[in-house]
């Protein structure tokens, strides 16, 4: 490329000498500049998208979690067993004691020493050192509304689990008379106010535990309609069952059973 000076004169100004290029074809100036404004572009794009997608703020929220989401709404478990206690495992450990406890405070606050349920629960202890019957009964309460509310709601999967293959026949058959006559039974739970160890035995190898629960429940049946057949749907009614669990003990199953029902009403 030649190069020259020249010289430009501005109204009262000195000459300046300025660099005079010779000229290049103008369709180089379009390519250069049409090059320059895709790539202000491109530049442009970029750094947009960058602060819109490429930063964190620490605010974003975490990615959904299905498995979390269906535990929080209690609908993860598959297994619908009530786990009663039986076995170490299913109990929480025993305190350590300086000396043990006399035989007159051994079932302190359940039964008094001498009388057939003390003479029951030291046959178990005897066979089972791990069985504590105030967890029992803690986790007996557990059971009762369990079966009630399933058996109201015809959930044979979940009765199945919790009670002797009798006992099942006999809820099932009634389940099945509601569903041939198209009834449903709606059961709340007002209240469990008491669940009391009333027996105790120990049958070779199968501890029973009989329980007397006092509750107050609100129960309704109704037709295919949509009318009261059986119960009522405002009225609260006092309910006292009487209901005996069993378990081997010689299993390891921690699992107790339900093998009877009784109602004192």
């Amino acid at each position: 490329m030649e190069r020259s000076t020249g010289r430009i004169d501005f109204p009262g100004n000195e000459p300046l000498l300025v660099g005079h290029f010779s000229r290049r074809p103008e369709s180089e100036y379009d390519v250069d500049i049409y090059t320059i404004i895709f790539l202000a572009l491109a530049v442009f794009i970029f750094l947009r998208l960058r602060s819109v997608l490429g930063q964190r703020t620490g605010n974003e929220r975490p990615p959904f979690d299905r498995t979390a989401a269906r535990n929080a709404l209690g609908g993860a478990q598959d297994n619908n067993v009530v786990t009663m206690p039986g076995k170490v495992i299913d109990q929480a450990p025993l305190a350590p004691t300086a000396e043990p406890t006399p035989p007159s405070d051994r079932w302190k606050g359940l039964t008094e020493p001498g009388t057939a349920l003390a003479q029951g629960l030291d046959a178990i202890v005897d066979k089972d050192s791990t069985f504590d019957p105030r967890h029992f009964i803690s986790g007996a309460r557990g059971a009762y509304e369990m079966i009630v509310l399933a058996f109201a709601n015809g959930d044979r999967r979940a009765l199945r689990d919790l009670l002797s293959s009798e006992v099942y026949d006999s809820f099932d058959a009634a389940i099945k008379e509601r569903e041939k006559n198209d009834q449903k039974t709606e059961t709340r739970f007002v209240s469990i106010d008491k669940a009391e160890l009333v027996g105790a035995e120990l049958r070779d190898r199968t501890a029973q535990l009989t329980i007397r629960f006092v509750s107050q429940m609100i129960s309704a049946t109704r037709d295919k309609a949509g009318n009261i057949v059986d119960g009522s749907a405002d009225t609260v009614a006092d309910i006292t069952d009487i209901w005996t669990f069993a378990r081997d003990i010689t299993s390891r199953d921690p699992n107790w059973k339900l093998v009877g029902t009784g109602s004192a009403n």
